[in-house]
């Protein structure tokens, strides 16, 4: 769950399927009999039509027959439904009443916006505007996790080649940590320029490594030389060559990568 804050109002952010749901009830919460106002919004037929249009776009379930059934009672005063009433009819998924600790009436993002531009237009421009602002932050999230769990896979290949190929046996644990750092600053030196030693000493205002602090072409690039590094050790390749090796394939992949880059600003 997720929440962003709309003009004074926290509204929860739920995941179904993939797809994101904004609580209705949270959007009227701080309106005079707000949740009798997403009854009323549900009879409205114009609601009613977008719904079922919404349905039959998203939903091969959607009950096509009730619908019609209900299209045509809408706007009639007595014509009453309630959320539950239009899912058990229906079968939507647009629209769902969730019980428990969140629960409440939660819409799919498309209804949520055209249920908030009935409540109020102003409203939906801010709500709009801190989805997006929600979104664009998981995005950042999500690339940055994607890229670290990967550099983390990759660091288990390197290690698993350094351990099976360059640790002898009954060394002393301070010994086996000297040589994967080693390894790791082959790594370094050939796409830093530096070891981690002196990279904390040219930046002792700075917590972490080096690697915290790079960017996301560095990051990609790191996982391929620490991939190739593994092959290169079980090749038998001594350090000198591989670091070599390494620092031109480095030189290489970061100008394809910046270069890439540098392309999709200028789109």
């Amino acid at each position: 769950m997720s929440k962003i804050n709309v003009e004074g109002s926290e509204i929860s952010i739920i995941a179904i399927d993939n797809r994101d749901y904004i609580s209705l009830t949270d959007m009227v919460r701080n309106v005079e009999n707000g949740v009798a106002l997403i009854e009323k919004w549900l009879r409205n037929k114009n609601t009613i039509e977008f719904l079922g249009i919404w349905e039959e776009m998203y939903n091969a379930n959607f009950n096509s027959t009730e619908f019609e059934g209900i299209k045509n009672e809408a706007g009639f005063n007595r014509f009453i439904l309630s959320v539950k009433q239009w899912v058990n009819k229906t079968n939507s998924i647009g629209i769902i009443a969730k019980a428990g600790r969140y629960g409440g009436t939660y819409a799919h993002k498309d209804i949520a916006f055209e249920f908030a531009s009935w409540v109020s237009p102003y409203f939906k421009l801010y709500l709009i505007k801190e989805f997006e602002r929600l979104k664009e932050e998981e995005q950042k999230q999500l690339g940055w996790d994607i890229k670290r769990n990967l550099a983390k896979i990759n660091y288990k290949i390197h290690t698993d080649a350094i351990k099976n190929k360059l640790v002898p046996e009954k060394l002393s644990k301070e010994r086996i940590n000297y040589i994967y750092a080693s390894e790791a600053d082959i790594l370094n030196v050939a796409l830093f320029g530096m070891t981690a030693k002196e990279w904390r000493e040219n930046n002792p205002e700075l917590k972490g490594n080096m690697r915290d602090y790079a960017d996301i072409s560095q990051l990609v690039c790191l996982s391929n030389l620490e991939n190739l590094n593994a092959v290169f050790i079980n090749e038998g390749m001594d350090a000198t060559d591989r670091i070599e090796k390494l620092n031109a394939i480095a030189i290489e992949q970061m100008r394809i990568l910046t270069e890439s880059e540098r392309i999709k600003k200028l789109k």
